[in-house]
């Protein structure tokens, strides 16, 4: 008897653990993928993003959330339009060219709702106003754009986009600039580069757009493909 109780419990065990699996296969098979390109390395300004990863937010609204890293800050946004990535994670002057230039991309949401971009010099260094940037090098990462701001915050300095030398430094904004490779940096970020100079010991001094002339923005926004906004995810 023993043995025929513990063989009605197996089976019983059983029974309810079946279904239990079968339903979890069936919830993880109900997972949408969806793939979000980052505008650059994973940084704090994604934060809003890794939490809701971590945390399972994405997991508890059936999407399975796969965040990227571009090789290259210029792409997101264009790779979105193609169709490469689901969203992409861009900047609001920079999806106003995009989208001029006739890329079929629009703005799903906010991440950022605030300047972030500033033109960062060595505080230590010979660059004390705008003005002392004429006959220098300015690294820069994001063609478009960033080219854009600089031009407003030098006119509101006298000065023109000819009068310095640009630079694409890609992703190095603190290391060109503690490198001596340039003498300035535009699309260093207030809550980032500022923090890698210090961490260098080597502090930095910025110039805010909105406070030069250039009317304040939404930094990061998500874009997706304009033809596939009716995408239930």
């Amino acid at each position: 008897m023993p043995n025929l109780l513990r063989a009605v419990l197996l089976l019983l065990a059983l029974a309810l653990l079946v279904p239990g699996a079968w339903a979890d296969e069936k919830t993880a098979a109900a997972q949408k993928k969806l793939t979000v390109m980052l505008d650059w390395f994973v940084n704090p300004d994604h934060a809003a993003l890794v939490v809701a990863q971590e945390k399972g937010y994405f997991a508890a609204q059936q999407l399975e959330v796969e965040l990227q890293t571009p090789a290259d800050p210029n792409d997101p946004p264009k790779l979105a339009a193609a169709g490469k990535v689901d969203v992409a994670v861009s900047y609001q002057p920079q999806l106003l060219i995009h989208v001029n230039a006739g890329l079929p991309i629009k703005r799903i949401g906010t991440l950022v709702s605030t300047p972030l971009n500033s033109l960062v010099v060595l505080k230590d260094g010979p660059i004390k106003s705008l003005a002392d940037l004429k006959g220098r090098k300015i690294g820069y990462s994001v063609g478009g754009f960033e080219e854009a701001l600089l031009k407003a915050m030098l006119a509101k300095a006298g000065l023109k986009a000819e009068d310095v030398t640009l630079v694409n430094v890609n992703f190095s904004l603190s290391p060109a600039l503690l490198s001596k490779q340039v003498d300035a940096v535009i699309g260093a970020f207030r809550n980032f580069e500022l923090n890698q100079l210090d961490l260098a010991k080597k502090p930095g001094r910025a110039f805010y757009p909105e406070e030069e002339g250039v009317p304040a923005y939404d930094e990061l926004v998500l874009v997706a493909n304009r033809d596939k906004l009716d995408d239930p995810r």
